[in-house]
C-alpha cells in the first residue's frame, strides 16, 4: 500500500530540504524506511548498505538514524568512520558488494539544506525507476520509529560495522591516476575544498609541497557561501593561484562529486571545457573511444568534437541519474553536466570531482602544457563557446506564470534580436537561434528558475539570458 508522502520528494539527485523545517530526523527515518523496504524487496535477506555523510548540520545524526533504520530491517550496514565524499560512497557501494549506498548530503546547496542521496549496487546514482519505487514506499508522516534500537546496540549486534571508506577510496585513486607523472611535472595547485568533504585529499595524493589548501576546515555553514564550484563562489581561488604561482586551482562542492577549475592566470575553467578536454585526452592520447553523454544544458562543443572524432553524442534530461544508465548499458567515454558533475571511462559510473580534477592535471603533465593553452586550443579548433547561467530566485506565482507562458506560447519567438529556430522540451524549454541557445527550466531541488545560454561570446550569452528574464517578467 502506498501513502501520501507530504513534502518528501526526490529531485534531480536525491531528497533535499531545510534543516529544522522539513529536514528532521523523523523525516529522515521515513526516507530510510522506504529505502530499506526497497532494498529488502529487491535484494533479499543478504542485503547490505554503506552509509556516509558530509560536514553539514545534522549530518552525523541523520547518517546514524539511517543506519539504525536499515539495521532494524535486518540490513547489514557499513558505516563510514569519517566525513566522506559522495564518490567514495559510490565506489565503495560496488567494491564492498553492497545493495545500495546512502549519502547524507545536500551537495552544492546552501548550508541550511541537508539531504539524502541513494546509490545503486553498480556504484552510481540510483536510476530513475529505482527512485520512483522508493518514493512510493515512503510511509506517512505518522510513521512510528519507536521500535528502532540505539545505534550502539546495532553495533554490538554486528548489524552496523565501521569501515574506512575515505581512506579506501584514496588508495584506489592512487592506482587509477598517474601520480608519478603529475608529481614529476613539478606543478603546484591550490585546492579549495569549500569547507566540504574533499578537504585534504589532494594533499594526500600529491604531497603537502604540491598543494595549497584553502577552506579545508570543517564548517557546516560553508563560510556563508553555497558550496557550489562556480565562478561567482570562488573569488579567493584565482587570487591564491596567482599569488602562489600555481599551475591551476581546483574546487569541489560540499560532497566533492562536482568540480570547477581555474588556470594559471586565474581564469575560470567550467565543466563544459573540462568535459571537452577529457574527451580530447582520453580519445587522442589514451586511444579510447565511446559515447559522449551530456545533459541538455551542456555545451555544443561536445557535439562538434563527436562529429570530428566519429563518436556518438547522446543528450539527456538534466540530472546525473539520467547519464548513469548509459555507463551501465553501453560504452561511454565521457558523461557529464554543466553543473560540474563529470564521469569518465575506467572509473565509477558516477560524478567524481576529485578524480576529474586530478585527471585534468594528468593531461597537463602528459601534454606538458599550461591549462590556459589547452583551453585556448579547444576554442581555436572547435570555435568559441561562451556560457552563462542565472539562477533566478522568484516567487512560486511568478515562476508558474513564466512557465505557463512558455508552455502556452510554444516558447519565445525572438531572443536578443535573434529569431528562435526551434524549441526542445526534453527538460524545460530550450530555444535555439542561429548563433547560440537559451534554456529555461525550474530547479528540481530549490525554489529557483534556472536560465542557461551559450553563444560565441560571453557578452552575447549574458545578453540572451537578460533578455529572456525581461520577456518572462521575473
Amino acid at each position: 500500500m502506498t501513502h501520501p508522502t507530504s513534502y518528501i520528494r526526490f529531485g534531480t539527485d536525491g531528497w533535499r530540504a531545510i534543516v529544522g523545517e522539513d529536514y528532521t530526523l523523523s523525516n529522515v527515518s521515513r526516507v530510510a524506511a522506504a529505502t530499506a523496504s526497497w532494498v529488502n524487496a529487491t535484494y533479499g535477506p543478504d542485503a547490505s548498505v554503506v552509509i556516509g555523510h558530509d560536514p553539514r548540520s545534522l549530518g552525523v545524526e541523520a547518517a546514524r538514524m539511517s543506519a539504525q533504520v536499515m539495521a532494524s530491517e535486518g540490513i547489514q550496514v557499513y558505516f563510514a568512520d569519517n566525513i566522506t565524499p559522495t564518490p567514495a560512497i559510490s565506489w565503495s557501494t560496488k567494491e564492498y558488494g553492497c545493495s545500495a549506498g546512502i549519502v547524507i548530503t545536500a551537495s552544492h546547496n546552501a548550508a541550511e539544506y541537508n539531504g539524502f542521496k541513494i546509490k545503486g549496487h553498480f556504484g552510481g546514482s540510483a536510476l530513475p525507476e529505482m527512485i520512483e519505487d522508493i518514493e512510493k514506499r515512503i510511509p506517512p508522516s505518522t510513521y512510528d520509529n519507536s521500535h528502532i534500537q540505539s545505534f550502539e546496540s546495532y553495533v554490538d549486534q554486528g548489524l552496523i560495522e565501521f569501515r574506512t571508506v575515505r581512506s579506501d577510496y584514496i588508495s584506489v585513486l592512487k592506482t587509477r591516476l598517474n601520480l608519478d607523472l603529475i608529481r614529476s611535472s613539478g606543478m603546484r595547485i591550490v585546492h579549495d575544498a569549500m569547507y566540504g568533504a574533499g578537504r585534504g585529499i589532494f594533499t594526500e595524493l600529491f604531497g603537502a609541497d604540491a598543494v595549497v589548501e584553502i577552506h579545508s576546515t570543517v564548517d557546516p555553514t560553508f563560510g556563508g557561501i553555497p558550496p557550489e564550484p562556480i565562478e561567482k563562489n570562488l573569488t579567493e581561488l584565482p587570487v591564491r593561484v596567482i599569488s602562489e604561482g600555481c599551475a591551476a586551482g581546483i574546487a569541489n562542492d560540499g560532497d566533492a562529486d562536482r568540480v570547477g577549475m581555474c588556470d594559471e592566470n586565474g581564469r575560470f575553467v567550467d565543466s563544459h571545457k573540462m568535459m571537452a578536454l577529457l574527451v580530447q585526452y582520453l580519445h587522442e592520447d589514451r586511444g579510447l573511444s565511446g559515447d559522449i553523454v551530456k545533459t541538455l544544458s551542456t555545451t555544443d562543443m561536445l557535439d562538434a568534437m563527436g562529429k570530428a572524432y566519429g563518436l556518438n553524442v547522446v543528450t539527456t534530461p538534466i540530472g546525473f541519474k539520467y547519464i548513469g544508465g548509459y555507463f551501465l548499458d553501453g560504452n561511454v567515454l565521457v558523461g557529464g553536466e554543466e553543473s560540474g558533475g563529470i564521469a569518465v571511462s575506467g572509473h565509477i559510473p558516477e560524478r567524481d570531482g576529485i578524480y576529474i580534477g586530478a585527471l585534468v592535471l594528468e593531461m597537463m603533465a602528459y601534454r606538458k602544457a599550461k591549462l590556459s593553452e589547452l583551453v585556448d586550443a579547444l576554442s581555436r579548433e572547435y570555435g568559441p563557446h561562451a556560457y552563462f547561467r542565472l539562477d533566478k530566485h522568484t516567487s512560486v506565482e511568478a515562476k508558474d506564470i513564466a512557465l505557463r507562458m512558455l508552455d502556452e506560447s510554444g516558447g519565445l519567438s525572438e531572443i536578443n534580436g535573434s529569431k528562435v529556430t526551434s524549441l526542445d522540451t526534453l527538460d524545460g524549454y530550450k530555444h535555439r537561434m542561429q548563433e547560440g541557445w537559451l534554456l529555461v527550466r525550474p530547479s528540481g531541488t530549490e525554489p529557483v528558475l534556472r536560465i542557461y545560454s551559450e553563444a560565441p561570446s560571453a557578452k552575447q550569452a549574458e545578453a540572451i539570458v537578460m533578455d529572456a528574464v525581461r520577456q518572462l517578467g521575473i
